[in-house]
């Protein structure tokens, strides 16, 4: 059978690294990966970023995969048509919950047979994690920090991720916190950036899950209040110049740019993302949190004359502010490198009313 791995967490978690870096694990032990990215939208820097990196990629866009199981169903059964998995690592919106009740129990139930599920696991970023844990506001409204509980609690192992950018002091204050407001969860800590600890996730997901005698309660109403509360926005975009231009210098200097106009009228970022890429380069940079600083996650070392950009913000703000401020920083940056700019496509909008497909109730 294949496995079946689905990593949740919110926003900016560190999701897509952590699933390269897993998935090259898999490999090296000759295992067939697969993996299935979702999105609101069309659009997405982590499938093309996944794809880069030779990945088998399936991408259920337009909606969550709660809210598209056929949709999911058919990207996993497309892999089939190629060549078999024996791994499938599915990432789920960074703003959905009651994964398992949506998602995991009717995989369960209708294709059993086909697949062995791995623990569900939640990957946390310490940046967010550390304020909303310890009482204090992390920038965003009690609903969305309803949405973050919520999957913390229906999860059966938490990830830290990002612990090389913290203390010593700082992660026992995470593991201590999650141990009183989650008990009995497998925490993990780790760095999907420097690969400290994979090896303990790895084996942790090679177990199988624990079975279910109950399905947590959600409130549909707050949770669907907590996601229209973002904004969000993709976009890709084409510069051309006649003198070549650093593709990591452009990646980075845009997010830095979104990033001031966002602080100047203190819009939080749940999580900013931007692939350039040139021929078969990519750049990437990301910012997950006003008080973090923008980390170029993947860098080509490129001088090129054009590129092709990938833009994905979320944003707690409403999405008819946040495409103008990413239009305007566009322009600006184009005319910096002195580079036409040509966006093909931008969409900015809030997440819809969660409507899954099924949903199993248990207890």
């Amino acid at each position: 059978m294949t496995r079946f791995i689905m990593l949740g967490g919110f926003l900016g978690a560190g999701k897509t690294t952590l699933i390269s870096k897993l998935a090259k694990r898999f490999q090296a032990d000759g295992k067939h990966v697969c993996v299935v990215t979702n999105d609101q939208a069309a659009g997405l820097v982590d499938t093309e970023l996944l794809k880069s990196e030779g990945l088998d990629v399936n991408e259920v866009a337009g909606s969550c995969f709660c809210c598209n199981f056929t949709g999911l169903a058919d990207a996993m059964a497309e892999f089939e048509t190629r060549q078999r998995p024996d791994v499938i690592l599915a990432e789920p919106v960074g703003s959905c919950t009651d994964l398992i009740a949506t998602i995991a129990m009717p995989m369960m139930e209708r294709m059993g047979e086909q697949f062995v599920h791995s623990p569900y696991a939640v990957v946390l970023k310490p940046s967010h994690t550390l304020r909303i844990l310890a009482g204090g506001q992390a920038g965003f409204s009690p609903k969305a920090e309803y949405i973050f509980r919520k999957q913390l609690e229906e999860s059966e192992v938490i990830v830290v991720n990002r612990i090389d950018e913290l203390s010593g002091e700082q992660i026992d204050s995470l593991k201590t916190h999650l141990n009183e407001q989650y008990p009995g969860r497998r925490i993990v800590c780790v760095s999907a950036r420097t690969g400290e600890n994979l090896e303990e996730l790895f084996e942790v997901l090679l177990t199988d899950a624990s079975p279910r005698d109950r399905m947590m309660d959600v409130d549909y109403d707050i949770y669907a209040d907590g996601e229209a509360e973002l904004g969000w926005l993709n976009a890709t975009a084409y510069f051309e110049s006649d003198q070549p231009f650093s593709l990591d210098d452009l990646t980075v200097s845009t997010v830095n740019a979104i990033r001031n106009e966002l602080a100047a009228v203190d819009a939080e970022p749940a999580h900013l993302k931007i692939l350039c890429s040139s021929n078969s380069s990519v750049s990437v940079a990301n910012l997950v949190s006003s008080d973090t600083s923008t980390m170029l996650s993947v860098a080509s070392e490129l001088s090129v004359t054009q590129t092709k950009m990938i833009v994905n913000a979320r944003v707690c703000l409403a999405p008819e502010s946040l495409q103008p401020i990413v239009s305007d920083v566009l322009a600006k940056v184009a005319s910096q490198n002195a580079a036409s700019l040509r966006i093909d496509q931008i969409e900015a909008f809030r997440p819809g009313r969660p409507e899954p497909t099924y949903r199993i109730v248990l207890g």
